[in-house]
């Protein structure tokens, strides 16, 4: 009883202390957002009436389904749940949480108990009996409970768990990262598939166009009307388109592979869906946030901030190692030479200490560590400068592209409008008669030409939308229900 109330007491005093204690080392404070409040001379205007930046607009989290496809929202579904990166993200996110639990029991004493036998003999010659039996062999059984306690006098403990917590949060950020890159690479993947497939169709028709064509030359080559030369240029030029076609084809079946890796899946499981631009829909209000609040929305931002803190953590950690540390140590149990006597009167004992350790000599290792520590910090800080820099670049690049994108697919639709209305009139003058056929596939090969041209530019303004809503933060603050990776060795706990 004695022995428990000394136990108790020490331990009491010990909470007191480390209470009124201070945790060394700089405390940390979240870095200042940035001043700016635009992106220095990036346009903060698409340039046209289809698309407008609405400034302050928040982001859904499911921002892909402003395309308004339901296949693309289907895929991006399922690779939000099926992509083993994101399986990858979440099980380092649980483990950061397990440790950052762990870390936090440190500030709690650790109880054990145990039980044991041990058969002794003593020398009668030399020492006396440690029992009453007349024999020189005996047994002891023990059941002891020992605590000790490291009093947090420093706040080297409150900094551990401190940097768990701050590499929990990293993790955290570093998963909502994993989501935004996946949901942008499934978008841009069916954008680019979208792209590929009209680029296809229309270099095809170029083909067939340009086949039709050497055949005419060739036939008024037989008549004596053209030389070689017009043959020879014509067959390049067919040749020339024909070339084309096959990297086409190549690229609409890499995306494919990649679209179907992005989903989780091999090869041979390729997702049925198939991308055109008639089954996308361009959004017509894009958000803009000001710099100050895209820190708040960038993931990798937010990871870099928490790294950052960390590294101030364990800056304090070091610092805490140099100076003295505490520890109190309790036993309390019982002994017997039989074990049906244990707890019974006289057979208790008890001991209660504690103790005080300052290393000094160490050839300087505590000290280069915490400058270590220093300059880890130094190193973070400077890692999250230069993430706010590349978040603030992303979106400032975006807004170029947009605005340019808006100009050359006006451009474009303006040359494909004017190579149709010029088709349409060479038809209708080959129908009266007035023009050759030569004439009238000259005008299409002009046309198909035009449409490549403007595949080309809606597919450079539907991958830089998707990219604003990347380089904004995808919205993951909005989300209501967290993907759950279910596919190959998941344990789904």
């Amino acid at each position: 009883m004695m022995g428990s109330r000394l136990g108790l007491g020490l331990l009491i005093a010990a909470a007191l202390a480390a209470a009124g204690g201070c945790a060394v080392g700089p405390d940390f404070k979240r870095p200042p957002a940035p001043a700016a409040d635009a992106y220095g001379s990036a346009p903060v205007t698409t340039g046209d009436e289809a698309q407008r930046l609405v400034a302050g607009m928040d982001i859904p989290s499911q921002w892909w389904t402003l395309f308004k496809s339901p296949a693309l929202d289907q895929l991006v579904e399922q690779a939000l749940t099926a992509n083993p990166d994101v399986g990858a993200a979440q099980a380092a996110m649980r483990q950061a949480h397990e440790l950052y639990l762990a870390q936090r029991t440190s500030f709690l004493p650790v109880v054990q108990g145990s039980l044991g036998g041990e058969r002794s003999e003593f020398p009668t010659g030399t020492l006396t009996s440690p029992t009453t039996a007349s024999s020189s062999t005996y047994t002891l059984y023990t059941a002891q409970l020992t605590l000790s306690y490291a009093p947090d006098i420093f706040g080297a403990t409150r900094r551990q768990v401190e940097m768990s917590k701050a590499q929990f949060e990293s993790s955290r950020f570093q998963l909502e990262a994993t989501y935004l890159t996946l949901s942008s690479n499934v978008v841009v993947t069916a954008v680019q598939e979208a792209s590929l497939r009209g680029q296809i169709a229309a270099t095809t028709r170029l083909l067939q166009l340009q086949q039709q064509l050497t055949a005419i030359v060739q036939r008024q080559r037989s008549l004596g009307t053209v030389s070689d030369l017009d043959v020879l240029a014509q067959q390049s030029a067919e040749a020339q388109t024909a070339q084309t076609l096959p990297p086409l084809q190549k690229q609409l079946g890499q995306s494919r592979d990649a679209l179907t890796a992005l989903l989780g899946r091999l090869p041979s499981e390729e997702p049925e869906a198939t991308f055109r631009f008639d089954d996308l829909t361009l959004p017509t209000e894009l958000p803009l946030s000001v710099p100050s609040k895209l820190v708040e929305q960038r993931p990798d931002v937010r990871q870099a901030e928490e790294n950052m803190h960390a590294a101030s953590a364990a800056d304090g950690i070091a610092l805490a190692n140099m100076l003295p540390q505490f520890s109190i140590d309790a036993d309390v149990g019982s002994s017997a030479l039989k074990l049906g006597k244990l707890f019974t009167p006289y057979t208790g004992f008890w001991d209660a200490g504690a103790s005080l350790t300052q290393t000094l000599f160490d050839a300087g290792a505590l000290k280069h560590r915490h400058r270590a520590a220093d300059a880890a910090l130094d190193q973070a800080a400077a890692q999250y400068r230069a993430a706010v820099i590349l978040a603030c670049q992303n979106v400032a690049d975006t807004l170029r592209a947009l605005q340019a994108d808006a100009t050359a697919l006006r451009a474009s639709a303006e040359a494909d409008r004017a190579a149709k209305a010029t088709f349409d009139l060479a038809q209708r003058q080959r129908e009266l008669g007035t023009v050759g056929l030569l004439t009238l596939l000259n005008a299409e090969q002009a046309y198909r030409q035009a449409e490549l041209a403007l595949v080309q530019a809606e597919a450079n303004r539907y991958s830089d939308t998707a990219g604003l809503f990347q380089s904004l933060g995808g919205g993951w603050w909005n989300r209501k229900q967290e993907p759950r990776y279910e596919q190959f060795g998941a344990s789904g706990k």
